[in-house]
């Protein structure tokens, strides 16, 4: 599939007014994606864990416009006028009206609110922007009603990943795969797939309990990050690594080796950070509490032998990953040993998705 197939033909529909509304889902990478071509293509393939409890619900209003012109359209979070989210949608919509070319025949009014806290450490572009991209496709699906549900999610992906690249992630679950690569069957650099192949029962109902180190905003956006791999003296040995780990996790997943898990997933997160500690100029985004926990984490594990293991985004704050039978002790451990690491001991209890759902259709 190219980007061409996502060009609509004339539509058969109109529409003059409606709302329409998705929960959609963080997700959390297992292989890291950390580099990008042009137009969000991903240098490596990635998969990631959808989350359940931390997602974004946005609604959608739009009505006609009686002749086209700019876009049109105003930010809501929390119910509260949000005009410097302007400039990022704006570019957004730059991005995919050759996709949806009705965007500039609307008015637009974008509410949406997330469930975890706001500026919580959290990323929320992966919910936020596949949220307003499953918002438009349902406005595109009552122009074009023969849409299939398969084309629909393609393309909600594609747009999302136009977005922000992790979001196209986002719009199903339980494990989603991003990046042409040769393990798994249909993939692409233009949209997420559901990773379809046998998963054994050690993963279903995983856990990821959030700890919210660090609230503050980042010193290097994703975007600077990712612009360093250029011209990066480990670059390609990076993206061959992710290649070679995501057929190393096919096998894992089938036969529910937890120990096996565990060490990818962890090697996986610090290859991340070594990847921006070794860019030029180069960053450092954990925190010396980072790094407490996951000593903590190490030190438990070696201790109870309970399958912890943890992994990170580009940030300071560590996920903790368990499987389902071992949370109560783990929990625990959360509690009396990690929350204390955390600002105002805050962190997120969350676990496996199956990604987004529609709340409102052209109400």
């Amino acid at each position: 599939m190219t980007e061409q197939q996502f060009i609509p033909q004339a539509y058969s529909n109109k529409v003059s007014q409606g709302t329409v509304s998705w929960e959609s889902p963080s997700n959390i990478a297992l292989i890291k994606y950390w580099g990008k071509k042009k137009d969000q293509i991903p240098e490596n393939p990635s998969i990631s864990f959808t989350l359940n409890a931390c997602k974004t619900t946005t609604v959608l209003s739009y009505t006609k416009k009686e002749e086209t012109s700019d876009f049109d359209f105003e930010v809501y979070l929390d119910g509260k006028h949000k005009p410097d989210f302007q400039p990022k949608i704006k570019t957004f919509f730059e991005r995919v009206l050759v996709y949806l070319p009705f965007l500039k025949e609307f008015t637009f009014k974008i509410e949406t609110s997330n469930t975890f806290p706001h500026s919580s450490g959290i990323a929320s572009s992966a919910s936020g922007m596949s949220a307003l991209a499953l918002c438009l496709m349902s406005l595109e699906n009552q122009l074009q009603p023969e849409m299939t549900s398969e084309f629909f999610n393609q393309k909600a992906s594609f747009l999302a990943r136009l977005g922000s690249g992790s979001a196209c992630r986002s719009i199903e679950g339980d494990l989603i795969v991003w990046g042409a690569n040769t393990t798994v069957k249909g993939s692409s650099d233009l949209f997420g797939v559901k990773y379809t192949y046998a998963v054994h029962e050690n993963f279903k109902s995983y856990q990821d309990t959030i700890l919210l180190v660090d609230k503050g905003e980042k010193q290097v956006s994703s975007t600077v990050g990712h612009n360093l791999m250029h011209g990066h003296p480990f670059a390609a040995q990076r993206f061959a690594q992710a290649h070679d780990n995501l057929a190393a996790l096919k096998p894992i997943l089938e036969s529910g080796d937890l120990e096996a898990f565990i060490a990818l997933i962890e090697s996986e997160a610090l290859t991340l950070h070594a990847m921006m500690m070794t860019s030029m100029p180069y960053f450092i985004l954990m925190k010396p509490n980072t790094l407490e926990v996951i000593n903590k984490i190490w030190a438990f594990r070696k201790e109870t032998g309970l399958h912890v293991g943890f992994t990170l985004d580009a940030g300071a704050n560590v996920h903790v990953l368990y499987p389902k039978a071992e949370a109560e002790p783990i929990l625990e451990f959360v509690k009396s040993e990690l929350a204390v690491h955390c600002q105002n001991g805050q962190f997120i209890c969350d676990e496996i998705g199956f990604g987004a759902k529609a709340l409102i259709n052209n109400k």
